[in-house]
């Protein structure tokens, strides 16, 4: 077995290489090395060698930089770096068993390779050490098959500001789990959460992410002392909520749904999975059920336990009216309609309205949220929101704008859009929104 050294790298930034490392038998602990002639660093390293708690593995780590000064922010000294090769056969050696994590960094170039990296996050796995992502233009095929083998955390490159320490935080914080992972939280049943349902009335118009990004931002909004938010996708057919954020659909789900007489709070709780310790959710069944799967009674008790469990609870809901849409209306303090500039949205809202009307329903709980909404600019495309709100006569109090092609790339990636894009128009209004949703009702609660 050939030799292999791991580069190590100083705080201030160098690029200089300060030598191989070598256990008390000899052995070199990984990578590939420049030659190096400082001769005196060398015998100083083997003297006081660093401890290694962690490594990124690479095709050429020099292909990452900011990955670079981020580690040499997070670690200091106490990390080197290795190629793919060299990672497979240091992760076998007992050199390893003090690695924390290692973050393994690929590109587009990288997949046709990917059983390569798969067998090292598998490797890494087997010996207890967590595995970071770092990825930049990797599908989501791809990311999805290496999280599902173990990875703990993905982040998008190049790295958002901060990024990399709170995905080292996160890993690093224990997370008491249940089961197949859900979360052991304890139920209060002391509070009136707000409850907030989105509707699409129509494909495509954006609803679920809507739904997902107003709950993470709701669970942000205060940070010395964040409300609990819990997000419930009830479309038992198509919900993608959790492939959204990237969560696993549980058995779970299936066996509350069917049997809600014996559901307490415990259960209800047990059920949901958190994201990033802050969102907790009750994803959609495993398996495709049909929408009357639950009638009124049991969705009255779904929303029952959230809300006074919850200080905020989103709830996306399936496109089609249900026999149990009514019970959701009327446990709703604000009920969100998205609708698009078209003529499909328009034709939609009409007859959406007309059936509230005709069954004396509180119609007037419907706020519509424009998706993809003109720009400022766009004089012509604000005219022609106006007339279509004067013909349906109602008002379109929100407009949100294209977040355009990073909406796709978080859907994939399972992360809300402040976690890859923080700066992305759409985030920036679905957050204004958040910020006055809670305002209110912390109004509303202060009044009391």
């Amino acid at each position: 077995m050939g030799a292999v050294v791991m580069i190590l790298r100083r705080a201030s930034g160098t690029d200089g290489v300060v030598g191989p490392r070598q256990n008390a038998d000899g052995w070199p602990m990984s990578g590939n090395v420049r030659d190096v002639s400082d001769m005196t660093n060398a015998a100083a390293l083997q003297a006081e060698p660093a401890e290694i708690a962690a490594c990124t593995i690479a095709r050429d780590v020099q292909n990452f930089d900011l990955l670079i000064e981020d580690m040499e922010a997070e670690c200091g000294e106490n990390w080197g770096d290795l190629t793919f090769e060299d990672a497979g056969v240091f992760l076998r050696q007992p050199e390893a068993n003090n690695l924390e994590f290692v973050a393994i960094a690929m590109d587009s170039d990288d997949e046709d390779d990917i059983s390569t990296v798969a067998e090292l996050v598998k490797v890494a796995i087997d010996r207890k050490i967590k595995v970071l992502l770092i990825a930049e233009e990797v599908s989501p095929i791809a990311l999805h098959q290496l999280l599902k083998l173990g990875a703990e955390e993905f982040v998008p490159y190049p790295l958002p500001d901060g990024a990399l320490h709170d995905a080292i935080e996160r890993m690093r914080r224990p997370t008491p789990v249940m089961g197949d992972g859900a979360v052991a939280i304890k139920g209060t049943g002391d509070k009136d959460g707000v409850i907030l349902p989105v509707h699409a009335l129509g494909g495509g118009t954006g609803a679920t992410n809507f739904a997902v990004n107003l709950a993470w931002e709701l669970a942000n909004i205060d940070e010395e002392n964040p409300p609990k938010v819990c997000l419930l996708d009830l479309d038992f057919q198509f919900g993608s909520v959790a492939t959204y954020l990237d969560l696993p659909r549980r058995e779970a789900i299936f066996e509350m749904l069917s049997d809600t007489s014996t559901m307490d709070a415990d259960a209800f709780l047990q059920a949901l999975l958190t994201f990033n310790e802050k969102l907790f959710v009750l994803t959609s069944p495993s398996e495709l059920l049909p929408l009357d799967f639950v009638g009124p009674e049991d969705v009255e008790k779904v929303l029952e336990i959230a809300r006074t469990n919850f200080d905020y609870v989103v709830i996306d809901l399936p496109h089609t009216l249900t026999v149990w849409t009514e019970t959701v209306l009327h446990a709703a303090h604000v009920y969100f309609a998205m609708v698009e500039l078209d003529m499909r949205s328009a034709q939609n809202t009409l007859r959406v309205i007309r059936a509230l009307k005709g069954e004396e329903l509180p119609f007037e709980k419907l706020r519509y949220v424009m998706n993809r909404a003109p720009k400022f600019t766009d004089l012509t495309g604000k005219s022609r929101v106006k007339r279509m709100a004067e013909s349906l006569d109602i008002q379109i109090e929100v407009l949100m704008p294209d977040g355009g092609k990073q909406i796709v790339e978080a859907n994939d990636h399972g992360v809300p859009l402040a976690e890859m894009a923080a700066k992305n128009p759409l985030r920036k209004e679905i957050q204004k929104l958040a910020q006055s949703v809670h305002d209110v009702n912390e109004a509303a609660v202060a009044g009391q």
